[in-house]
């Protein structure tokens, strides 16, 4: 395996920086690493054909005394829910299998200004509808510490790439912890942003008051500096936030916990979370109490309605935004033996486009906006949000920032609750509360369970537009963590080199 690979994105910006190491080099390890390995993982849809030109194109640049930012040169995956000139942007859904646009999402082309190299287009569940992966047309992606168990999702194979060293930094789209709970079980890190403080523009909406672009990557400083080549205000985008954002890399840099009140929420440190995650989650917070933090508890008595409550949100707010994909302007088209109207042809494409859960999900979301049921489901939803976003208020009135396990369990196996909807859903009880009151979060390693031997992840939610705060605290904790593991969490994550060996015996690129 190149050595390349392992670094960091920030260890990788300096050493291009410093001319010791070429885009074109770096671009090529990661190429290299996604041949030998993807066969087995899966985190990739599309490779980008025009990778090593882009990575030329930056060391030309470079050469002639360009200034370019920290990130130039480096290798990034984009989470096929991001539109792409040049690749196609297919959301995970045969509905929209071949297509390539003809623009670029905001953060997309922010990454490319920035001089990132875009290695290609990552899996994710349909239309970022799961919490598995598993509900990609194209297939699952799988998890690098065990192939046998789920990435996370939707944005599994973002974050398995990245753990998987194919990808130093990728970015995703998080709806209700799809940035978050796939860092959790993979042993990386995730941020969802403030809503609003990323573009949304090119991003196909799931839900487009959830929807919050952001960054996965494998160390906090690194989520940082993505972080801060993609925030700001978009006149593209409605909802986008006109105000001037600190630097997040900053923050991580002063990594300084001392005084501030960290609120672990009551409500989702229960014994319906696995033993070995809850037991990361509490000796990661006395770490941080050890070194100045001061731990509070806080009660949020209204999360417990957060889950239904999003999953009437999320739908509805679906529902309206897959209805454009009705086979007349792009993507698929079906047309019934022997034509047909209108209607037919659409209805023969959406029955052959869309899969199983995005099909469940529009009926329940159509049901709940159909007349006469508004106001009993989605109107009802609604209050509910209000309520979970006064229980926020109320916690940061009193703390600088909250604390929960990332999610209930560890990693679970391939197929083990695709036939339980209910039970793949309450993977997201602990990341849902900062969607629907677009708060920002993030998720980093904690550890690993012992029972299994899994990665757990730590979450952290801040106040709107407090960014910054998770990234100071989460900074000072990965410092923590790092220094007792002896290096990297995953420096323990098993060797893929056999299925490198069995990859290339098979010719699987």
């Amino acid at each position: 395996m190149s050595d390349l690979i392992r670094l960091s994105a920030a260890e990788l910006g300096a050493k291009l920086a410093s001319g010791e190491v070429s885009s074109v080099e770096a671009t090529r390890a990661h190429l290299d690493r996604i041949a030998a390995v993807d066969g087995a993982v899966h985190a990739f849809l599309h490779v980008n054909e025009a990778a090593l030109d882009a990575a030329s194109d930056i060391d030309r640049r470079r050469a002639a005394g360009e200034e370019l930012g920290p990130l130039a040169g480096v290798p990034i995956a984009i989470k096929d829910v991001l539109v792409t000139t040049g690749m196609p942007s297919t959301s995970g859904s045969r509905i929209l299998e071949g297509w390539i646009p003809p623009y670029d999402a905001t953060p997309v082309r922010k990454v490319r200004e920035a001089g990132m190299v875009p290695l290609g287009k990552t899996n994710m569940d349909e239309f970022a509808m799961g919490s598995s992966t598993e509900h990609s047309a194209y297939g699952p992606t799988h998890n690098p510490w065990d192939l046998d168990r789920i990435p996370g999702g939707s944005g599994g194979g973002s974050a398995a790439a990245v753990a998987a060293f194919e990808a130093p930094i990728a970015l995703g789209s998080d709806t209700g912890g799809s940035i978050r709970q796939p860092a959790h079980v993979t042993g990386t890190v995730g941020v969802k942003p403030t809503y609003g403080g990323v573009s949304r523009y090119g991003s196909i909406a799931l839900a487009s008051s959830l929807d919050q672009v952001g960054p996965v990557s494998r160390t906090v400083l690194d989520s940082a500096l993505l972080h801060d080549v993609i925030a700001g205000h978009d006149p593209l985008d409605s909802t986008s936030i006109s105000d001037p954002w600190p630097s997040m890399a900053e923050a991580v840099r002063r990594a300084d916990v001392s005084g501030l009140r960290i609120g672990v929420v009551k409500e989702l440190d229960t014994d319906g979370f696995q033993a070995g995650v809850r037991s990361r989650f509490h000796e990661a917070l006395e770490l941080l109490e050890r070194n100045g933090a001061e731990i509070v508890e806080v009660s949020t008595p209204n999360f417990e309605y957060a889950v239904a409550a999003y999953y009437l949100i999320m739908p509805a707010e679906a529902s309206s935004n897959l209805a454009k994909f009705d086979s007349v302007r792009f993507g698929l088209r079906v047309t019934p033996e022997g034509g047909g109207t209108v209607e037919q042809v659409m209805a023969a494409t959406r029955e052959a486009g869309f899969g199983p859960e995005v099909k469940r999900r529009v009926i329940l979301g159509t049901y709940a906006l159909s007349a006469g049921y508004y106001d009993a489901y989605y109107g009802s939803a609604q209050k509910v949000r209000t309520l979970v976003q006064r229980d926020f208020d109320a916690a940061f009135a009193n703390v600088d920032v909250l604390a929960t396990p990332t999610a209930p369990t560890t990693a679970f196996r391939l197929g083990e609750k695709l036939d339980d909807p209910l039970a793949m859903y309450l993977n997201d009880v602990a990341t849902i509360p900062a969607n629907l009151a677009g708060v920002p979060g993030i998720s980093l390693p904690a550890g690993l369970a012992p029972e299994d031997g899994l990665p757990v992840g730590i979450q952290f939610l801040a106040p709107a537009r407090e960014d910054a705060r998770l990234y100071n605290v989460g900074g000072a904790l990965e410092a923590l963590l790092v220094d007792r593991w002896g290096g990297p969490l995953l420096n323990q994550a098993p060797d893929l080199s056999t299925h490198e060996l069995k990859a290339t015996e098979e010719g699987v690129v």
